[in-house]
């Protein structure tokens, strides 16, 4: 019994067997310690247990996946509206109103892009293909699927007058056709700011080039003088030649984009403007870049096609002299390059503060017929200054007639502080007259 009960305390259980004699009569008690009955019901238990817990947890990840599904369908569905909605209260409200107005036939002519190309073109518009920021927002690098690489740009998301800025921009730039103003291919509306794509421009901003010390291949005379003249015929077209006058607003070396034969491209036409034939100037909020804005317009509010002028003087300027239009090293009056350049024409030392590749290039006339030019587009009344088309005859009859010398010993004088006698800034500078000496 000892043994039974030994048995029974390990969970075991005891199975009793009688032993006979031959007179039927019970001789003894035999029994033995089983555990199979024990295992049975536990394995039974754990089996159930499993099934539960593996049935539970199908049910959980099963109803996670429905949630999901219906989450991201549901998510689907609410940018899809909201994507419809955009473009057409916003984005396609603006685009297609303006394009009505200046030309209905615009609107057919508008490529659009969806926001899923542009995302997949600039890898989900990754810092790494940021190209530059502006005023108006970021522009990106990107490929599209057929192979063409393009600059993407995403307007800022601040109100309503800066997306009427890029709207401006994608309604001006659909009606202008001119080998040195940025082309436009599309633009997308679906997203909550409007995207615009136009060529990728390789070679940077005209900026770039003026003013990286570090710049292997500084730019040359003859380039200064190609770029300066493909921006003022670019002007000359933009005020004149297309079917509704339009006055760009915004000129300056960061607008100007070089392509890899370094052909100006002017860009950036987000504060530009539609002018009626009929009309003179534009009465609008000052806008404008300090060191280009043209003083005239900065006092009367009133924009004509020579506040461009003016603008493209300070270009022309900064081409020649290689300086930033505001100075951080000069003081004063003369931190203004406009200003630093009037005195030394006035002074009659303008050559000294040329860059060295122009002296070194140019010879003294041409360079005091381009001093004299930049100085009639400076000029502070602006009916006295010269029309796009007239300032770009001037430097396409310039620059053709240019044959690039590397020693000029009339101008070598005047880089040793020798003064120079030169046309007053006032007078005519035409070329038949110039070019005569």
């Amino acid at each position: 019994m000892e043994e039974c009960a030994r048995c029974e305390s390990n969970k075991g259980y005891c199975d009793y067997t009688r032993t006979y004699d031959v007179d039927g009569l019970a001789k003894e008690w035999n029994f033995t310690c089983g555990y199979d009955r024990h295992f049975n019901a536990t394995r039974f238990a754990v089996m159930t247990i499993s099934i539960y817990v593996a049935v539970s947890i199908f049910s959980f990840l099963g109803l996670v996946a429905i949630i999901c599904i219906s989450y991201k369908r549901i998510k689907k569905t609410i940018t899809k509206r909201r994507r419809k909605s955009v473009f057409k209260r916003i984005n396609g409200g603006l685009l297609l109103k303006q394009q009505k107005e200046v030309d209905p036939s615009l609107v057919d002519k508008t490529i659009l892009f969806t926001s899923h190309e542009l995302a997949k073109a600039t890898d989900n518009f990754n810092e790494n293909r940021i190209l530059g920021r502006g005023g108006q927002g970021t522009v990106y690098k990107g490929m599209l699927t057929d192979g063409r690489i393009v600059a993407v740009k995403k307007s800022k998301l601040v109100d309503e007058s800066q997306l009427e800025q890029f709207i401006n921009e994608v309604v001006i730039l659909s009606q202008v056709n001119h080998r040195n103003v940025v082309k436009l291919l599309g633009c997308c509306l679906e997203t909550e700011v409007p995207l615009l794509v136009s060529e990728f421009i390789p070679n940077g901003t005209l900026s770039d080039r003026i003013h990286d010390e570090n710049d292997e291949f500084p730019l040359s005379l003859s380039m200064r003088l190609q770029i300066a003249t493909e921006v003022a015929q670019a002007l000359a077209y933009l005020h004149s030649a297309t079917s509704i006058p339009i006055y760009h607003r915004d000129i300056k070396t960061t607008n100007i984009l070089l392509d890899d034969k370094y052909r100006a491209k002017i860009s950036d036409f987000g504060t530009s403007r539609f002018v009626s034939m009929d009309q003179t100037h534009l009465t609008t909020l000052v806008k404008g870049t300090f060191g280009y804005l043209d003083p005239e317009y900065f006092q009367s509010s009133q924009f004509t096609e020579k506040s461009d002028v003016y603008s493209f003087g300070v270009v022309m300027v900064e081409l020649l002299t290689g300086e930033r239009p505001i100075s951080l090293t000069r003081f004063g009056e003369n931190r203004s390059l406009v200003a630093h350049f009037m005195l030394a024409m006035e002074e009659g030392h303008v050559l000294s503060i040329f860059n060295a590749m122009v002296i070194k290039e140019g010879t003294r006339n041409e360079l005091m017929v381009l001093a004299n030019l930049a100085m009639r587009c400076l000029n502070q009344i602006g009916k006295n200054r010269p029309t796009m088309k007239e300032v770009a005859t001037t430097l396409e009859i310039i620059r053709t007639s240019h044959i690039p010398s590397t020693f000029q010993t009339n101008i070598g004088q005047v880089m040793h502080g020798d003064k120079i006698s030169m046309l007053t800034y006032n007078e005519s500078t035409s070329p038949s007259l110039t070019f005569t000496d």
